[in-house]
């Protein structure tokens, strides 16, 4: 009776040990599988800014020719490009990004000004695959503030924040608008528009 008593006591320890053993298995893998997602899509955001950045070249380059009046536009585009080049951190990274972002949507509502880029099919498929990118990159940073948030929360949440600061998971940034987001760019509809 002795024996049975101390097997079922062994055996209901052994059981309490197995079950904390999965909750802290599962708990670490869940951190793990919401990190990744963040990675991911960090990662998406990533392959998108270059391929945008890769384009603009060609676009500047195929606009400049009809667009000799919008000096200023393809400068803060060059020197946007060489501080995303130059960036050290990721604050620098983004303020550059920023910076390209704003530069490359106001190239596109100057585009609209001039007729004659519309009607070069080489300028427009530039244009348009541009605009995509632009888009690409608004889609893939909206999808990581979803999974960033998501992932934010659960680090927060009890008990997984026991866990979490105990496998050293940090909070991550969401991307925020940039400043002067909320402001359009002015065109001015009244200038000249110059023939090439």
């Amino acid at each position: 009776m002795k024996n049975k008593s101390l097997f079922i006591g062994c055996g209901s320890i052994f059981a309490i040990l197995v079950v904390i053993g999965l909750f802290f298995v599962g708990q670490y893998n869940g951190l793990v599988d919401k990190h990744t997602q963040v990675q991911t899509a960090q990662s998406k955001i990533e392959t998108a800014l270059q391929r945008r950045y890769d384009l603009i070249p060609n676009v500047v380059n195929a606009t400049k020719g009809y667009m000799t009046h919008e000096k200023e536009v393809f400068e803060n585009i060059a020197n946007a490009r060489a501080k995303i080049g130059s960036s050290t951190t990721p604050q620098e990274q983004a303020q550059a990004q920023s910076e390209l972002s704003s530069a490359v949507s106001r190239l596109l509502v100057l585009t609209e000004n001039y007729p004659q880029l519309k009607a070069n099919e080489q300028v427009n498929a530039l244009i348009v695959e541009l605009e995509g990118s632009e888009n690409r990159v608004f889609v893939a940073r909206n999808d990581y503030n979803t999974i960033a948030a998501d992932y934010n929360r659960t680090i927060k949440s009890f008990p997984t924040v026991i866990f979490a600061n105990l496998f050293g998971y940090k909070e991550v940034t969401l991307f925020n608008a940039a400043e002067g987001a909320q402001n359009a760019p002015v065109v001015d509809f009244n200038k000249t528009t110059p023939q090439p």
